[in-house]
């Protein structure tokens, strides 16, 4: 019987969940420990780190992982990199689960960047007003960039109160309408959005609002993986996990 490590954090990752506990198939979600209060799941959770590739070689032997799908943000590519070592070193089947990147389209007004450091470098300049929409992780590297009004938008109100002089906050969990981003860039007077291209559709109100009022967009490139293979439903994993078995895998 197969025995999955759902490493999650994701939308996609919670639909899994999903369908793995509605199959009753084992499975354990795995949250690296970002989020205050994650989603309650229908199938057993841990949170925290492995503690590096051979921390998660010990876990898939202990614990007789059969599948490891990584469901994790298409940013987080240290746990991804560490997932291919791990899946390799056990010798099971391993899978990513993901969003496909999103595409500019007609009316866009990107400027691409490769990295967080780029995104900061590109802010140089007169001040202007920043959506900064990135989540909690990178904000204090946008200290060195003090002349711009910045909007911040946090799924999980932060214990200490962010260092940028110059901010607002908004508490707010997602998927996110374009009428209400419209409304949130024309209150806050937004001349630029800056974000990672995460992909999918929960997120990507703001570029379709952006779109329509006319505003740039900074956006930060995934990073470069080692090849694996890649799926971009849920429902396809399943189909995976079943070939799997199917031949012994």
């Amino acid at each position: 019987m197969p025995h999955v490590l759902l490493l999650g954090g994701t939308t996609e990752a919670s639909m899994l969940a999903r369908l793995l506990a509605d199959r009753g198939i084992s499975a354990t979600l795995s949250y690296a420990g970002r989020t205050t209060l994650p989603a309650a799941q229908p199938i057993p959770v841990r949170i925290g780190g492995f503690g590096g590739v051979d921390g998660l070689v010990d876990y898939l032997r202990t614990h007789r992982i059969t599948h490891l799908v990584d469901a994790t943000h298409p940013f987080a590519a240290q746990m991804s990199v560490h997932a291919i070592a791990a899946a390799q070193c056990s010798g099971i089947a391993h899978v990513a689960l993901t969003r496909p990147a999103w595409q500019a389209e007609e009316g866009d007004r990107w400027t691409h960047v490769a990295d967080i450091d780029a995104a900061v470098a590109a802010l140089e300049g007169p001040a202007r007003r920043v959506m900064l929409a990135l989540g909690r992780m990178h904000v204090e590297r946008f200290m060195v960039q003090p002349q711009h009004h910045y909007l911040l938008r946090f799924v999980d109100r932060p214990e200490a109160v962010p260092g940028l002089p110059n901010h607002e906050l908004v508490i707010d969990r997602g998927p996110f309408t374009v009428e209400g981003d419209v409304r949130l860039m024309r209150d806050h007077g937004i001349d630029l959005v800056l974000c990672k291209n995460a992909g999918g559709t929960g997120a990507a109100a703001k570029l379709t609002a952006a779109r329509q009022l006319g505003r740039q967009v900074l956006m930060i490139d995934r990073p470069s993986l080692p090849e694996r293979a890649t799926l971009y439903r849920a429902e396809d994993v399943l189909a995976w996990i079943d070939h799997a078995m199917a031949r012994g895998v």
